[in-house]
């Protein structure tokens, strides 16, 4: 009896250092002063966009879990109704999901979206930015958590803020404020 206690007391040790583990490497977003992962996700028209081809100019990255539902089409709204302001600061927007390249073609066509939509269908980027979320809504797993960063055009996160609640949206007037101040 007490050899299978410390065995069972054994195993929940190793559960939880498992459990922290994959904390650290997956969950855990880019905080301001880090260098923004590299990434290459196509966009609406199937073209591969980078991280690289903003070089030099400031980027808001906004992630959002799926093309089609009312928070996610208010705040790619929001930056559609915002880039005059964007470009006049030298920045550009894109914004990321795990819905097919086609999805986002057609949303970013209903909603009239003047910026790029990227396709992380792999999931490869919301797991290098931090967010990923693991449980959705009707039991989808893995869409991103809603979520605005935006890096300076040497490649460091200037702002960053990951929503735990996919009902709320980013802070725009704290993140127009780092990009003017950029």
């Amino acid at each position: 009896m007490k050899r299978n206690l410390n065995f069972i007391r054994q195993r929940i040790v190793c559960f939880v250092i498992l459990q922290i583990i994959h904390q650290i490497l997956f969950i855990m977003a880019l905080q301001v002063g880090d260098k923004a992962p590299a990434f290459k996700l196509f966009n609406t028209d199937k073209k591969e966009v980078s991280l690289e081809d903003f070089k030099g100019k400031n980027l808001v990255i906004q992630f959002f879990p799926a093309a089609f539902t009312g928070v996610c089409t208010n705040q790619m709204c929001e930056m559609r109704d915002s880039m005059a302001r964007y470009n006049s600061l030298n920045a550009e927007v894109v914004g990321v999901s795990v819905d097919m390249p086609f999805t986002l073609g057609q949303f970013k066509a209903a909603q009239d979206l003047n910026f790029d939509l990227l396709s992380d269908f792999n999931k490869n980027m919301i797991k290098d930015y931090g967010v990923y979320r693991e449980n959705f809504v009707f039991g989808l797993i893995g869409v991103a958590n809603r979520a605005a960063f935006v890096v300076d055009g040497e490649g460091t996160i200037r702002y960053a803020e990951v929503l735990d609640n996919p009902g709320n949206l980013p802070n725009f007037a704290a993140m127009n404020e780092v990009i003017s101040s950029l």
